[in-house]
């Protein structure tokens, strides 16, 4: 018996929404295991790196980014670039036989038959469901076939001047001095024990990298704040979103992540557990930072305009 519109479009829906918790599950099965999906890659591959499609050469982004390093970590690929099926055959290659795809989403709007018709009746513009589709790729690792050239490791950076340039390029009021790191709204400064404090140029770098993620939430910049929907648990949200982006910025830097605020995982896991669209939420405000950051250190701090 044919289903009515009515009904398919709500069991799509479903299907769409249920794709939330899909990927929040996947992603707490490793937290849970003690393992933070976005720091593993950088102990399993030889090409660490932000995540980008082969073809296009367009970076992933937001909750993709750790899909893919997660997959990487998990498979032990040496690629950190992916194709789908279609690329890969345009290309004229293919994904060898057997190869299961990782999945990845993209977030697209849904408008319901209900909001149509009232749209009809009142002329108002009908109202959009946000909703996932998912999408699946295929590391390089996977397929043969196609010349691309190598592509090389990240070379990681050793000295201190190549790190401490990036951080004064992005404007950032980055004082030293006392044991404890952390960002100041009110005053718009990050605090930062002196560098002969740390072991290596490394371990200053993530420290900063955690801080200035912080600093790029101030109203002035990117205005990020969570509110009423996370409550209590804003703060712990705040800390994963800057935790996300430390390790994407030392990703691009060549600097391999460890995670600081190991003490939040439980707190990070309970607020996944209770939203399950908490970690797409982190990971695309995450994604912002890095760009607002990488944008800023490439820019003259006096022509740099605000962020809207």
């Amino acid at each position: 018996m044919a289903r009515n519109s009515t009904s398919t479009n709500t069991a799509a829906l479903s299907d769409r929404l249920d794709l939330y918790a899909e990927v929040t599950q996947t992603i707490l099965a490793q937290m849970e295991r003690g393992t933070l999906p976005w720091t593993r890659p950088w102990k399993t591959t030889v090409a660490p790196g932000l995540p980008m499609n082969a073809s296009t050469g367009n970076g992933y982004s937001g909750i993709n980014v750790v899909l893919l390093w997660l997959s990487g970590a998990v498979q032990g690929y040496s690629s950190s670039r992916w194709m789908t099926f279609l690329q890969a055959a345009q290309a004229g290659g293919h994904v060898r036989r057997g190869e299961r795809g990782t999945m990845i989403v993209k977030a697209s709007t849904y408008v319901p038959q209900s909001e149509r018709e009232r749209s009809e009746v009142s002329e108002d513009d009908p109202r959009a469901v946000p909703f996932l589709k998912r999408y699946t790729v295929f590391n390089l690792d996977q397929i043969e076939g196609i010349e691309i050239p190598v592509q090389k490791a990240c070379t990681p950076v050793v000295a201190n001047a190549a790190l401490d340039a990036f951080v004064t390029a992005t404007g950032a009021d980055m004082r030293f001095g006392g044991n404890e790191a952390y960002y100041v709204p009110s005053r718009d400064y990050i605090q930062c024990p002196a560098p002969q404090a740390f072991e290596n140029a490394f371990d200053l770098f993530r420290v900063q990298s955690h801080e200035l993620a912080h600093w790029t939430g101030a109203a002035h910049r990117l205005d990020r704040t969570f509110g009423q929907r996370f409550g209590d648990a804003a703060y712990q949200m705040e800390e994963l979103v800057a935790e996300l982006a430390a390790a994407q910025i030392c990703a691009v830097k060549g600097v391999p992540p460890t995670t600081r605020h190991a003490a939040y995982l439980q707190s990070w896991i309970n607020i996944m557990k209770a939203d399950k669209r908490a970690i797409f939420t982190a990971a695309s405000h995450a994604s912002r930072a890095v760009e607002f950051l990488l944008a800023a250190a490439e820019s003259p701090v006096e022509e740099r305009p605000l962020a809207a």
